[in-house]
């Protein structure tokens, strides 16, 4: 006897997230693949975008310069976070919990504000730039290809540190022992055991390391120079009045698409063929590092942690300084902070207006979509699934880029507003999604079977038994998302207008004006957001951990 699936309430959910998805991701996605492919000079379908692109060795090169940051930009955060991961995992070091916070606040604040920092420092007028000049020695440029991987690199290699922590925890230390036991020295052992169990888990990071090296704007914008990069390559095109060209921009939106969609479809392939279990019966247990070389971990932990950090806080420092015109000068005053709100006053309000309304919708799409692609896993609910992933693997500006395309036109006219907090959803949901789908994933279905036995239907059942449930994973996740939310600029930058400009595109248009006072000002105010959401997230980790020990 075969049973019938019956349309319920669910599947209604099912069809309302799918539609959403339809309208708001595949629509803006097909209508630029379509604009890649129609010439506005003759009103006739063409390749010619296509042509021009592949011909022309400028664009080509962009590509390059691209995939050459964002593959040293990997590199050298494996080289740095997998070393520290380990670092962490195995050895008891005083002051961990305040070193944990720091390499995660680097991690988390927005990149273009390093860049920024960095030119403070480094720049043509930068402050060591400076120093060494009057003593008569001229440092290397910091614009260009090398100042777009320092500033990446010490952005991303927390991602691969976090993950390094995370895997460690699922190694069996009998496997050290037994290395020990047959006289490998700690550096073999790390070669010869820990880093190919690791080998899956550094691929997970590294391909999130290059996607985001690839994507980044702010950055390559900032310090760049002369170095071109795809998406700037993409901005200039878009949004250039004199040079720039819808289709041309279309064309090399759906080129990042691929190439991102490529990378991603590769990482999961390799991780499926790579991928592995380990019980870990005996967790490894941190012990004291011999004098010797806890002298060398404790300066190279500093020494990272002062790189990624340290920039930052000359940003927060050259905030109090007084400013003439668009340069410091001699003593410190609040100058900067009271222009800053008063020209630009309303960029704080929307930095938290808009990601909490976002917000919100995140972590109610979040819950639904993680549980019909669950509990009701079907056809429908895969193919949610995959266009949850899209928005997660392609750049921001493609997207921006896009929505602009169709919904600022005169036959589907969408207010800036709501477009910024549907692209911000889009765009960071999948932190709340897969930390609420973990979560539910250990719920047993006979909690909400026995809630069902009792007359409570469908939704009551979701809402009053398995979303509290969920909690934990919840706002775990909806705090990563809410981090970042207000440091989001790549989608913003294009579809923002004046009544909706956020701190980001804020700082980031002062620094084109060279108004690094306000730059610096605002910087400053992100920073706390940011630093704080960090606390938070870190507290409320510790209280979970506590309540469920």
């Amino acid at each position: 006897m075969t049973s019938k699936k019956h349309f319920d309430v669910w599947s209604s959910v099912t069809i309302g997230m799918t539609l959403f998805y339809i309208f708001f991701l595949l629509l803006p996605l097909g209508m630029i693949f379509y604009q890649s492919f129609f010439d506005k000079e003759t009103g006739q379908v063409s390749g010619k975008y296509w042509v021009e692109f592949f011909s022309e060795k400028y664009y080509f090169q962009t590509l390059w310069n691209s995939f050459a940051v964002s593959i040293t930009v990997t590199v050298l955060a494996i080289l740095i976070g997998a070393p520290m991961g380990y670092f962490f995992s195995v050895y008891r070091l005083h002051g961990k919990k305040i070193m944990e916070a720091l390499i995660i606040i680097a991690q988390v604040s927005a990149p273009f504000i390093s860049a920024y920092s960095w030119i403070l420092l480094f720049g043509n007028s930068g402050l060591i730039t400076k120093i060494f000049s009057n003593a008569g020695v001229e440092l290397p440029s910091v614009y260009g290809f090398w100042g777009i991987v320092l500033v990446l690199t010490f952005k991303t290699f927390p991602l691969i540190f976090l993950y390094v922590v995370g895997a460690m925890k699922n190694i069996d230390s009998t496997l050290l022992e037994a290395s020990r036991n047959l006289g490998d020295s700690p550096i073999k052992t790390f070669f010869t055991i820990v880093l190919p169990l690791l080998v899956p888990t550094i691929l997970g990071g590294s391909v999130l390391v290059f996607m985001r090296s690839m994507s980044d704007f702010g950055t390559p914008s900032l310090i760049g120079g002369s170095y071109r990069t795809f998406p700037v390559l993409i901005y200039n095109e878009f949004m250039s009045e004199i040079s720039g060209d819808d289709g041309f921009a279309s064309t090399i939106a759906i080129i990042s698409i691929i190439i991102m969609a490529m990378v991603f479809l590769t990482q999961s392939f390799i991780s499926q063929k790579l991928s592995f279990n380990i019980n870990s019966l005996h967790p490894i247990q941190e012990k004291k590092p011999k004098l010797v070389p806890s002298i060398f971990i404790y300066l190279y932990i500093c020494l990272v942690i002062a790189i990624a950090v340290l920039p930052q806080v000359y940003v927060i420092y050259t905030s109090f300084l007084k400013t003439s015109g668009l340069i410091f000068v001699d003593g410190y005053s609040f100058e900067s902070y009271t222009t800053a709100f008063r020209l630009l006053g309303n960029s704080a309000w929307n930095t938290f207006l808009i990601p909490f309304l976002a917000l919100i919708f995140i972590v109610l799409l979040s819950v639904l979509i993680a549980y019909v692609t669950v509990r009701k896993r079907n056809t429908f609910t895969k193919g949610l699934e995959i266009s949850t992933i899209i928005p997660y693997i392609i750049p921001g500006s493609v997207l921006g880029i896009a929505f602009a395309m169709t919904f600022k036109t005169k036959y589907l006219a969408i207010p800036a507003f709501m477009l910024i907090v549907i692209a911000l959803i889009l765009r960071r949901m999948q932190y709340t999604l897969r930390s609420s789908t973990a979560v539910l994933q250990q719920i047993p279905l006979s909690t909400e079977e026995a809630s069902r036995s009792l007359g409570a239907n469908k939704m009551t059942t979701f809402f009053k038994i398995t979303m509290p449930m969920m909690k934990s994973g919840i706002l775990s996740g909806a705090i990563l998302s809410w981090i970042s939310l207000i440091t989001e600029l790549s989608s913003s930058i294009i579809l923002y207008t004046t009544k909706t400009e956020t701190l980001t595109v804020a700082i980031y248009t002062q620094v084109l004006r060279g108004k690094y006072g306000v730059a610096a000002a605002l910087s400053t105010v992100l920073t706390i957001f940011t630093v704080a959401s960090v606390l938070l997230s870190i507290w409320i980790s510790d209280k979970q951990k506590k309540t469920n020990a």
